[in-house]
């Protein structure tokens, strides 16, 4: 039986806190290893359980942006996670700046939260597929006005596609159904592309480099 993937859950409303807690523990998936409602609390949690992933609220005392950029330099095992009600596209940026490996709107259904956390576990990145795609909108409207670069110049061309259509928006699957491939090959093309690029993440990438139009 695989282990239980250990979780500390921070967030300064009790009453959704403990119904983050509730939810994960009722998966039997998880083990919830810590819980407090600041930035002191995450740090020192994170330090002390040194769990899986720690959910953190953007707008907590002290601040779950800045808990994620001292947690990623700290220990970048940890994947740190923000749960939260701002669909700032600002918010977003900081907090995949900061390392985080996903942002999650608090009315993520419980099922949702729960698959999510297990596929950020697993390695994968997620964005609210509606901010994501409002960031990356706004990412390819600046490139308009930019000068383009040769960020993704050690690229191979099938890595120039990924990339590509990671900048429409699309999910793994729907990238592997487009080239005809399997979603573990995507998978594999997008862990080289982070790689090359040096990011942490698929938005990241889009930020990083300004990927070409190849049909």
């Amino acid at each position: 039986m695989a282990s239980r993937i250990r979780v500390v859950v921070v967030d300064d409303h009790p009453l959704l806190r403990d119904g983050v807690i509730f939810v994960l523990k009722n998966s039997k998936l998880f083990d919830v290893v810590g819980e407090g409602r600041c930035l002191a609390d995450a740090v020192e949690q994170a330090q002390k359980t040194i769990p899986d992933i720690i959910f953190l609220d953007v707008s907590m005392p002290g601040g779950g942006i800045v808990a994620a950029a001292h947690i990623t330099a700290t220990n970048p095992a940890i994947r740190c996670v923000m749960l939260t009600v701002s669909e700032q596209e600002e918010d977003v940026a900081a907090s995949l700046k900061a390392g985080a490996r996903g942002y999650i709107l608090k009315g993520t259904s419980g099922p949702e939260l729960v698959r999510i956390a297990q596929s950020i576990h697993e390695g994968e990145s997620y964005v609210t597929p509606g901010l994501a795609a409002r960031l990356l909108a706004q990412v390819q409207q600046a490139v308009i006005h930019q000068p383009a670069k040769d960020a993704n110049s050690d690229l191979t061309y099938r890595e120039e596609q990924v990339l590509d259509h990671v900048s429409r928006g699309l999910t793994n699957k729907e990238i592997a159904n487009s080239l005809s491939l399997s979603e573990k090959t995507v998978k594999h093309y997008m862990t080289n592309i982070m790689q090359k690029l040096n990011v942490r993440n698929r938005v990241e990438a889009v930020l990083t480099s300004r990927p070409k139009v190849i049909n």
